[in-house]
Parts: structure tokens; sequence; C-alpha cells
């Protein structure tokens, strides 16, 4: 119960936290937080913190250098019967936003490499960090316990929504489609 109780408290505080970094000074919400998904004005936008690692496939790879598209963070294990529920819908919505200057990116956590390999085989065509310790997660104030979860930076790196729940293509398409067209994709992105 104490657990359950504490779990609560972490996640409405994150959520808080969330929503007051998008908010003006004024007091203004300028996030809207509907049904765990939060999306913010673009210019009440923070900057997402580094992430970069080591891709579950091997060699390395760095979100600065996707700067120009709208990129899509799915954190994500091999044991998270969600994950998997999702891992069609985050599959086809890259799928048909990837020409409008959208990429993907996967970010495993809390996982043993095989397993993980094992789940994204034939799954998901877009990379994948592997993260076992969280770190990157964590960065982005999103507990491990709390997966799957996804964010979805701008395209100059900014944190536009969160997602903190499987997604289906319906929902996730939208949001991404509405990010994307803010500002065309520099050239040679398209």
């Amino acid at each position: 119960m104490n657990v359950r109780r504490c779990t609560g408290a972490l996640l409405a505080a994150v959520t808080a936290v969330a929503v007051a970094a998008c908010s003006p000074a004024g007091g203004e919400e300028a996030c809207a937080n509907r049904d765990g998904i939060i999306e913010c004005a673009p210019d009440q936008r923070s900057a997402a913190p580094k992430l970069a690692g080591e891709l579950l496939t091997g060699g390395s790879y760095d979100v600065a250098t996707a700067r120009g598209q709208v990129v899509v963070v799915n954190f994500w294990g091999s044991w998270c019967a969600p994950c998997r529920a999702e891992a069609d819908d985050l599959e086809a919505t890259y799928q048909a936003t990837k020409g409008s200057g959208v990429t993907f990116l996967g970010i495993n956590v809390q996982d043993q490499r095989d397993k993980a390999k094992a789940f994204e085989e034939g799954r998901v065509s877009y990379p994948s960090l592997f993260d076992p310790p969280s770190r990157l997660a964590l960065a982005l104030d999103i507990p491990p316990n709390t997966i799957p979860a996804t964010v979805v930076l701008d395209r100059e790196g900014r944190i536009a929504a969160v997602i903190r729940a499987a997604v289906k293509q319906e929902g996730l398409q939208p949001i991404v489609e509405r990010i994307a067209a803010e500002s065309p994709a520099p050239t040679g992105q398209r």
C-alpha cells in the first residue's frame, strides 16, 4: 500500500513538474494535460537533456544529429506487456510520418541485450539505445517503472509532448503531425 502511494505521489509530482516547466512565468498554463498526454506551446518548451549512447545493435547514436527533425523517443522494455502492445502502432506511425521530417528512437531500459534484441527484431525498423540503468529515462524525469513512455521533441530539440502510457497510432500520429507541421523541415531533411 505504501509503495502504491509513493509511486502515485511521484507520478503526480513528475507531471506537475512537466506542466510547470511548460508554463509561462505569469502562471497561465501553456501546456495541455489530457489523459496523460502533456503538450506544450512552442514558446514554452524546454530543451531535452542529452540523449546519446550505445545502440542496441552496436555503435553509438546521439539524438542531436537529428536536429531539424521531429524526434519521437519511446522508452520500452522487452518485459513490458504494454510495450509489446504498442510496438506495431509505433512502427506504423514512424512509417506514416518519416517523409515529413520525423524520426523515431527507442530507448530500452532495465533489460538484457539478448532479450531486447529478440523483442525488437521484425517489430520496428528505427534504432534503439540500450540503457539498462535507465539513465536517459531518469534524465527526462520518467521513472523506469512507468514505461512505456513517449516523448516528442520538436525540430529544435525541445520537449513538445510527453505521453505516459502505451500509444496507439490514431492517438500518436496526429500529435506527431501537428508538431512536424509547426515549421518546414530544413533542406535535405525531407
